[in-house]
C-alpha cells in the first residue's frame, strides 16, 4: 500500500494551508493509500546550525519527522507565501530532513526517489503561486519528483466554508484530485519495481 505523508507549511491554528492539504489527503485516501497527515507545529526544531548539530546531534524532533519522510512513498505539501517565497518553518523542516546522522548512510535518503505533489492558498490573487515555483525547485534539487500538475488558491479569506472545505467545488476536486494522482503515480513507481 502507498504510503503519503501530507503537511503545510504553517502551524497557524486556522491556517489555510493546513485547511488545503487535509482536503488533498482526503483524496489520497480515497484512492486507497495509507496517510499520515501531520501538522509541523508538533516538531519544533530550531533553526538549523552546524555547530548545534555538531555539538548536540540532530534534534530528537528532527529526527521524527525525516523518519517519518523516509518512511513514505510521497508526500503532499501545501505552503503559504511569505513574501513570494514559501514559509521558513517549511524551509527549516526540510533542511534538517535533509541531514546525513551516519557516515554510511546514503545521501538524501529522505528525498531520493520519493514524489510529491505541491498545492498553495494565499489571501493574494496569485494564490501562493511564486512560493509554489521555489519549492518545486527545492524538492527537486534533493531529488523528489514533484508532479507537474499543482493547485493554487487566491483570495483564502472567502475560499473555505466552516467546515474546511472549498467553495469552488471545481478547485474542491482539482484539490482531491491532486492527492488521488500522487498516489496513483507512487502506485506505479512500485509497480516498476515488482
Amino acid at each position: 500500500m502507498v504510503r503519503i505523508l501530507a503537511f503545510a507549511g504553517s502551524s497557524r491554528r486556522d491556517s489555510f494551508n493546513r485547511k488545503l492539504v487535509d482536503i488533498a489527503a482526503s483524496g489520497a485516501g480515497k484512492a486507497g493509500a495509507e496517510v499520515t497527515l501531520v501538522n509541523l507545529g508538533e516538531f519544533p526544531m530550531p533553526i538549523i546550525n552546524q555547530d548545534l548539530e555538531e555539538s548536540e546531534g540532530m534534534p530528537e524532533k528532527a529526527r521524527e519527522f525525516k523518519e517519518l519522510m523516509v518512511s513514505h512513498d510521497g508526500f503532499l505539501i501545501a505552503s503559504p507565501e511569505y513574501n513570494s517565497f514559501f514559509s521558513p518553518l517549511l524551509k527549516n523542516a526540510l533542511d534538517w530532513a535533509s541531514r546525513k546522522e551516519a557516515a554510511d548512510e546514503p545521501p538524501l535518503v529522505a528525498y531520493r526517489g520519493k514524489k510529491a505533489a505541491i498545492l498553495a492558498a494565499s489571501p493574494g490573487g496569485f494564490g501562493g503561486m511564486r512560493g509554489l515555483i521555489y519549492l518545486r525547485m527545492l524538492l527537486s534539487g534533493l531529488g523528489v519528483f514533484v508532479l507537474p500538475e499543482q493547485v493554487s488558491v487566491p483570495g483564502a479569506f472567502n475560499a473555505f466554508n466552516s467546515q474546511g472545505d472549498l467553495l469552488d467545488q471545481k478547485l474542491h476536486s482539482a484539490v482531491m484530485g491532486l492527492g488521488e494522482k500522487l498516489v496513483e503515480f507512487c502506485e506505479m513507481q512500485i509497480a516498476g519495481k515488482e
